[in-house]
């Protein structure tokens, strides 16, 4: 155990989202010498071209674990990654690629499948992963609609499988002690809850003209359900996040980290109403969809929760370029990324204890020896993000998302599980499939 922590800890596999080249065959023989083959696992990744990748690296870095195959529509996505794996000293020989994600599937001896596409793909390769016998890894936001979560839910309760979802923010332990001292009552009555995410480097591209695609790139494959359309650079690769089509903007892709442990500290289901206002206030000109600037106001019963989000700028509250700040009667708690304090209300009558917290974990590492440690136990409540935990939070964003795009203030229907205008309901719980493309009945 000292040595595989003393392993994690070294870091040698992850700088960036690459892998080094520092790391070789030896560096695991440690461990796999002394793990049986029957007991080792075999990951394939489809999407590797950011936080697919991230978490490859991320899994080889768990004792017993192995890359076996590699899936992207964009080859020289897959020509990258495996120069890396081969300079890392990996033997290559033994890693399949391809450049559909069925074909990978098909392929026996995979146990775990990375899926870490476009959001719009998350529901279907997830789904079809469970179908095929594996268990799932996929990133967030888990589904690009609310019928999307809650299909996937039921699917990986059909066919038995351990589904993480890459909030790894569940898995800090920084967090967990925040959210402690959130439920121990020294707060006093929590009356507000505030959730921010300003991000200066994401910026929508520029407007360009259409464009056929880069060589070895399947567009066509790449659009999957989402609607057919000519190749353009700017929605392409990290830039689908401003798409209604393939995502939803900063709502939906720092959301479900942020609201997550809004709805976490405050024991949360769902609001009973959601209103929104925003637009492309800051950039205009540029090639986007989603707003820039957004505020979104969830109403519940004994408190209010406010997103504000914005791109380009990173001067948010209290200083941080984002956070979640529970405001109670005798103090408020900042929780971020960074660490965690309290500050104290000057006139109340009970003091909140001041309270520091840093972290120097790397929560995606952590989440995934939790992963790996449940695909083994088969105890799926150990997980620290479930898929069922993974939806819900996915849902609330979607339903801010929503809000905004309707226009509304918008009540939901908790035993009904959609809003009560059926016209936004026929809108936007689902998102119309195409191409031939059609998200399962399970």
């Amino acid at each position: 155990m000292m040595q595989r922590r003393r392993f994690l800890q070294a870091g040698t596999l992850l700088a960036g989202g690459t892998i080094l080249s520092s790391l070789n065959n030896s560096a695991f023989a440690i461990f796999k010498n002394r793990i049986a083959p029957s007991d080792q696992l075999r990951v394939g990744a489809i999407g590797i071209n950011g936080m697919g990748w991230a978490n490859v690296s991320a899994a080889l870095k768990v004792p017993g674990v192995n890359i076996v195959a590699l899936c992207d529509v964009d080859k020289n996505v897959l020509d990258k990654r495996m120069a890396e794996l081969a300079k890392a000293n990996i033997d290559t020989s033994k890693v399949k690629t391809y450049g559909d994600y069925r074909k990978l599937l098909e392929q026996k001896d995979i146990d775990i499948v990375i899926v870490g596409t476009p959001d719009h793909w998350h529901a279907l390769q997830m789904i079809h992963a469970c179908e095929a016998g594996k268990d799932v890894y996929v990133e967030k936001p888990v589904g690009n609609s609310i019928i999307e979560c809650n299909t996937m839910v039921a699917a990986a309760k059909r066919y038995n499988k351990v589904v993480q979802a890459g909030q790894w923010q569940r898995s800090q332990q920084h967090f967990k002690d925040a959210v402690d001292y959130v439920q121990s009552g020294k707060l006093g009555m929590i009356r507000t809850v505030k959730v921010w995410c300003y991000q200066g480097w994401m910026r929508p591209q520029p407007v360009v003209p259409d464009s056929n695609p880069p060589a070895g790139v399947d567009f066509t494959t790449w659009l999957g359900p989402a609607p057919m359309r000519t190749f353009n650079a700017s929605r392409f690769h990290f830039n689908f996040r401003w798409f209604w089509d393939y995502a939803g903007g900063l709502m939906t892709d720092w959301g479900v980290h942020l609201l997550d442990y809004a709805l976490l500290g405050m024991k949360a289901d769902v609001p009973k109403s959601i209103s929104a206002l925003g637009g492309k206030f800051a950039y205009p000109e540029l090639c986007e969809e989603t707003p820039d600037t957004l505020t979104t106001l969830y109403e519940f019963d004994k408190f209010n929760l406010v997103w504000d989000s914005a791109m380009g700028i990173d001067n948010g509250s209290y200083g941080r370029n984002h956070g979640i700040a529970y405001i109670g009667n005798n103090g408020t708690l900042i929780l971020s990324r960074g660490g965690w304090e309290v500050i104290e209300e000057p006139k109340a009558t009970e003091k909140a204890t001041k309270a520091f917290a840093k972290t120097m974990d790397s929560g995606v590492d952590l989440h995934w020896v939790n992963f790996i440690d449940v695909v083994k136990s088969r105890k799926t409540e150990d997980l620290h993000c479930s898929i069922e935990a993974g939806a819900h939070v996915a849902t609330v964003a979607q339903m801010g998302n929503i809000a905004f795009r309707s226009g509304q203030k918008l009540m939901w229907d908790k035993e009904k599980g959609k809003f009560t205008d059926d016209k936004v309901n026929s809108r936007y719980l689902m998102k119309e499939y195409n191409n031939g493309y059609k998200l399962p009945k399970v």
